[in-house]
């Protein structure tokens, strides 16, 4: 899948951007933050690393932890197989249902390794509305043949809402076969290392 992320909210601070995204099951995501000359960023997560390079400072945060990167880079704590999921309108947890309860006519509510997916009856079909797991909650509205077109993703630390961010999307492609090179950074030879505390102390995204 391809499509063009606007995201807008808070995460440590009021943030705006529109990044391109590109994803590849079950756990290859892209993400670039493009600008005039050079991008503001480049996200590419395969598996279990993650690399960030920052063009316009020459600086690259190699073989790091996907979930711990994104965290410090837009304030939300996910690997790139529960990006991916959220994104493409599957929601939170994998496997097979081990419980669910019924809320009147309209809403049910079924529990999926860890996760919760909330579905709401619309048009005599069921829709995933919402998923919670832990302090993440997840948001979706704007279907458009079946998948979301507004994600509104929200987490908390310590009691207090740490992030809220609303993600819309547009010029979305589907089942189509991405090049691997999607997947690949080209780093410049002279990029200085960058730690995961630097990034966190000030994210591409404006996190404090």
């Amino acid at each position: 899948m391809r499509a063009v992320l606007s995201v807008s909210g808070r995460a440590g601070r009021r943030l705006r951007a529109q990044i391109d995204a590109g994803f590849e099951a079950p756990a290859r995501v892209r993400l670039e933050l493009p600008a005039p000359g050079k991008p503001i960023f480049i996200y590419v997560a395969k598996g279990n690393a993650a690399t960030l390079l920052l063009p316009r400072e020459g600086r690259v945060l190699r073989n790091a932890p996907p979930a711990d990167t994104l965290d410090a880079l837009a304030g939300v704590r996910l690997g790139p197989e529960e990006l991916r999921r959220i994104v493409v309108g599957c929601g939170l947890g994998t496997g097979q249902p081990t419980a669910g309860r019924i809320y009147g006519s309209e809403w049910t509510a079924v529990d999926i390794d860890g996760a919760t997916a909330w579905l709401q009856r619309a048009g005599g079909a069921w829709r995933l509305a919402a998923a919670t797991q832990g302090s993440l909650d997840v948001r979706y509205a704007d279907p458009i043949g079946g998948r979301p077109q507004t994600i509104r993703l929200r987490a908390t630390r310590d009691g207090s809402a740490a992030t809220d961010l609303t993600i819309r999307l547009s010029q979305v492609d589907t089942n189509e076969t991405l090049d691997a090179a999607v997947f690949e950074v080209e780093i410049p030879p002279d990029a200085t290392p960058l730690t995961l505390d630097e990034l966190r102390a000030s994210g591409p995204l404006g996190k404090n």
